[in-house]
């Protein structure tokens, strides 16, 4: 199994010791597993590390990889997709980056300190909002993975419009740019109580012939493959053959 989407301490919400990570990663029967934590920006500090601990990270990566032999271990940053951006994270040398949107403008609309403003919102903009932003990151070119796709739906707050048409120009803008797309289990463990993305968002992701890869989102070493066995299950029974993984941002294949 490949889990490619993991934290550490660094980011201020996660906890747990790097090596405790990779400890139950080995339990799982994880063979491959990558951490990607929250990347520096000059915005939400307070959610993330700080450019002066990339260098820290990126040796506790390398340790780390040197430590456990029975285990390949990548570096990667999950990066998210805004205006500030940062060439500083984009030049570092990792197997890979995740592109991931948490805010719309400055609301910050996964994190629970901020759910009320869903009651404010019209639903059906706020995923057509959303889902732009996600065309807009695949068109940019910058990430190698799209995370924890329709994170919009964390809260469990669903459009009236069908899904299939909010998501048909973010999934036709992941194809045409060769993204790959994770099958990230962390909305088991929030309100939503389903995987990112949805299986019927999967289906369309299957037809458009895109990658997809693994990631468990754990923020302490016992979410390590949370859930990780049944979203395999979900995508051979869609008919996906392969996932991957990266090594200095190339594209490796190995059976589901």
């Amino acid at each position: 199994m490949i889990d490619l989407h993991n934290h550490t301490i660094l980011c201020n919400h996660a906890q747990g010791s790097m090596d405790e990570y990779i400890q139950n990663a080995i339990k799982q029967g994880i063979k491959i597993y990558g951490f990607s934590d929250h990347a520096p920006m000059e915005y939400d500090k307070k959610y993330r590390m700080s450019f002066d601990d990339m260098n820290i990270y990126e040796n506790w990566i390398d340790k780390l990889q040197k430590k456990y032999s029975q285990i390949k271990i990548l570096k990667g940053y999950e990066v998210d997709f805004t205006p500030m951006v940062d060439k500083r994270v984009l030049q570092r040398d990792v197997d890979y980056l995740i592109g991931s949107i948490h805010f719309l403008d400055n609301w910050g609309f996964d994190n629970p300190e901020f759910l009320a403003v869903w009651h404010e919102r019209d639903i059906d903009d706020v995923y057509k909002e959303y889902f732009d932003l996600i065309v807009k990151l695949a068109e940019s070119k910058l990430f190698n993975i799209v995370g924890h796709l329709d994170l919009i739906k964390v809260f469990n707050f669903k459009p009236n419009k069908d899904i299939k048409i909010l998501a048909k120009d973010a999934i036709e803008a992941i194809a045409d740019n060769n993204l790959v797309v994770e099958i990230n289990t962390a909305g088991f463990r929030k309100t939503v109580k389903e995987p990112y993305p949805s299986t019927t968002l999967l289906e369309m992701i299957k037809e458009k012939n895109i990658d997809i890869t693994f990631g468990s989102d754990a923020h302490s070493p016992n979410q390590v493959g949370f859930k990780l066995k049944e979203c395999y299950n979900t995508a051979q029974n869609l008919g996906f053959k392969k996932v991957v993984y990266f090594e200095n941002k190339e594209k490796k294949y190995i059976n589901i």
